[in-house]
């Protein structure tokens, strides 16, 4: 029997989602805030809040989790977080000269504050919907979240950009239930600033190879410890 949705705690999700995102972006409310690290992280706050929000006020059994799979938390902060943010450090020092290793962890807290939403909540309240069906709301919220909402050329790119990352980062989140590992995923994109170049375009590609085997190789002796002949 598939679980009933619980369509309050996801407009509660979402109306305080957009609220604080609204506040962050579209307002002055943090031009006082001199340290610009605390600023990235109240820009991507809202869909944490309003999961938090909306599992308290329904008071819903929500099985969110850092380590999801793994024995522990380590294994995916060092996989997830510690291997790019070393990686990418490296690249900005040869490109720019220095060590952003605050910048790093800052990007993916913020991934982590959105992943805790749009995956720990949002993709957890839908997974009794076809899979498809799930994707595209997550799509068209996550997208709309956002507050870019005019038709131009770059937010339609944006806007696929959009589905392919649901599609993507909802795989890694139903393969490792880990927070942390979705956020280091989601964050691939955040860490480069500038725009991505050849280098970085190969920088991600290797990160996602070395992720995706990691989660087939992980995933079959999990199954294997499970499941012994």
């Amino acid at each position: 029997m598939k679980n009933k949705i619980n369509f309050g705690s996801i407009i509660v999700f979402y109306v305080v989602a957009v609220i604080c995102r609204y506040a962050a972006v579209k307002t002055n409310l943090l031009s006082g805030i001199e340290n610009p690290y605390l600023v990235i992280l109240l820009r991507g706050a809202g869909p944490a809040l309003g999961a938090f929000a909306a599992i308290k006020i329904f008071s819903l059994h929500n099985p969110m989790s850092l380590k999801g799979i793994y024995k522990n938390a380590i294994v995916p902060f060092a996989v997830y977080w510690i291997l790019p943010a070393v990686l990418i450090a490296g690249v900005y020092y040869l490109t720019i000269g220095k060590f952003p290793i605050l910048l790093m962890f800052t990007v993916l807290a913020y991934g982590l504050l959105e992943e805790i939403g749009w995956r720990g909540f949002l993709q957890e309240q839908l997974k009794s919907l076809p899979k498809f069906t799930s994707i595209l709301i997550i799509t068209v919220l996550w997208f709309a979240w956002h507050l870019n909402l005019e038709i131009t050329p770059n937010n339609m790119i944006f806007l696929g950009i959009i589905f392919f990352g649901t599609w993507g980062i909802g795989k890694v989140y139903s393969s490792t239930g880990s927070l942390l590992a979705v956020a280091g995923v989601h964050s691939l994109n955040n860490f480069f600033r500038d725009g991505l170049h050849s280098t970085e375009l190969t920088l991600i590609a290797i990160l996602l190879l070395i992720w995706v085997g990691f989660i087939i190789l992980y995933n079959k002796k999990f199954k294997t410890v499970a499941n012994p002949a």
